[in-house]
């Protein structure tokens, strides 16, 4: 008789002892998380800028009349190594805002000498008279004057598009900085004898230029807005100036503009998948997240409204070396000084700031805002913003703002309470029910922004990102 006994099953992987975790997940529910997204950001300008309701539809700034016109940029055209100015940018002159007669805008953009400039070569220099033009096709100027006390001031950085010696143009004077090449650089220039001799052949020009020059001798203050006339210091029965404030004709207005997208979603996905999550919800957060997205990124770039294209150009300054350095900052701020808020900038343009601030041995504090710790410079954070573009070439912008409609600053426009609301100024409206039982929502965002004076918004341009050093 065969005694059997009872022994456990071999573990060398040829037997199971339990339950396998595969088979386990059978009867378990898996813990999952909503749908992500990597286009979400923080979007901070929608969160800073102070939203003004816009119930027309329509916003009108309304300003001070102000006299200082055409303080613009010029295009060129270039075929090759050729560069002509286009001579209906020509009017971007302030001299020039307004004239119409294209024969002799052509006639003077014939005239014009193409130059290249070496780096650190001098093109004009202080004190000399003021005898042509200079527009810069490309590359960069640095302006520099002689200080009280005998020392070089640098007065700031030119580059493509900008110009100097416009005063040939007029009265003629005395150039009051040296102009000198930092890179090298293309120029085109306009003799003072090559502009008299088209001037002399056009009645129409002559007639301009001088209702330029009486039109200049309107009183104004420092921002070219006309005077208002007061008598302060005098004694006795002094007769006092009568005066009053003149408003702009033609004040600038802003429509709101719409991003917009069709959301569809099957009948069937919506009626019956919608357990621990609901579908049609997913679905919407997510459209409304990218809706957003795209709202900032109009408010930025947007040729209308945006922020990069509205900023005037006195307000537009340029870096001294290419990275934005501490001192790049400092002159930030002296074009937004009144309150300024915050600055914005893309995130590789603040890495770059931090790496000039480390050559330095300048260590920022940083600054709280709402919970968050952010960058700071003088107190005023510097906030990260991806819808800033950067360049082919590795360059970007810094922008500064000083916000609120009692500041006269930069607000968001929008308007509230709208049909079938679903956040403020975001609508999800029904649509219909396609033969293939497709449910379509129409999804719509309204929004605009306004900059309500010049003086609110500063760009620092050219920001160079991959300088080493």
């Amino acid at each position: 008789m065969t005694e059997t006994t009872n022994s456990p099953a071999p573990e060398n992987g040829n037997g199971q002892l339990s339950l396998s975790t595969d088979a386990a997940k059978q009867l378990s529910t898996t813990t999952k998380t909503p749908p992500q997204m990597q286009e979400i950001t923080s979007r901070w300008l929608l969160r800073l800028l102070p939203w003004v309701q816009c119930s027309g539809g329509v916003f009108r700034v309304n300003r001070r009349l102000t006299y200082t016109l055409g303080d613009g940029r010029i295009t060129f055209s270039t075929t090759g190594s050729i560069v002509r100015v286009i001579p209906a940018e020509l009017t971007e002159l302030p001299m020039l805002r307004g004239f119409e007669d294209m024969e002799v805008l052509e006639a003077l953009a014939a005239r014009f000498t193409q130059r290249e400039v070496e780096p650190d070569e001098e093109i004009v220099g202080e004190g000399r008279p003021v005898d042509q033009l200079v527009l810069i096709a490309h590359g960069r100027v640095r302006k520099v004057g002689q200080g009280a006390y005998g020392d070089e001031q640098n007065l700031g950085v030119l580059a493509d598009g900008d110009y100097f010696g416009e005063q040939v143009l007029t009265d003629g004077d005395q150039y009051e900085f040296s102009a000198r090449a930092k890179t090298a650089t293309t120029v085109l220039t306009l003799s003072r004898r090559d502009f008299e001799q088209v001037a002399g052949q056009s009645a129409a020009l002559r007639a301009h230029l001088d209702g330029w020059r009486e039109s200049g001798s309107h009183a104004q203050n420092d921002y070219g807005e006309a005077a208002i006339d007061m008598s302060s210091g005098h004694t006795g029965e002094a007769v006092l100036p009568g005066t009053f404030v003149d408003y702009e004709q033609s004040p600038r207005e802003y429509e709101l503009s719409v991003a917009q997208t069709v959301l569809r979603v099957h009948s069937r996905v919506s009626d019956l998948y919608n357990q621990p999550m609901n579908q049609l919800d997913q679905q919407l957060r997510l459209t409304v997240e990218a809706l957003r997205e795209r709202q900032e990124h109009e408010l930025i770039n947007n040729r209308e409204f945006g922020l990069l294209h509205n900023a005037d150009f006195s307000q537009r300054i340029r870096t001294r070396s290419g990275p934005p350095t501490p001192d790049d900052l400092d002159d930030l701020l002296a074009t937004v000084w009144k309150d300024p808020a915050f600055f914005l900038a893309h995130p590789q343009a603040i890495a770059a700031f931090g790496r000039e601030c480390s050559k330095r041995g300048v260590y920022p504090q940083s600054s709280e805002v709402n919970g968050h710790r952010v960058p700071a410079w003088r107190g005023i954070p510097i906030f990260p913003c991806n819808k800033i573009p950067v360049s082919g070439t590795r360059t970007t912008s810094f922008l500064l703002l000083r916000t609120g409609q009692e500041n006269q600053g930069v607000i968001g426009l929008h308007q509230t309470g709208i049909p079938d609301e679903y956040q403020p100024s975001l609508s999800v409206r029904f649509m219909n029910i396609n033969e293939k039982a497709v449910i379509s929502y129409l999804v719509s965002a309204y929004y605009s922004a306004a900059v309500l004076v010049p003086d609110a918004l500063g760009v620092l341009e050219d920001v160079e990102l991959g300088r080493n050093g």
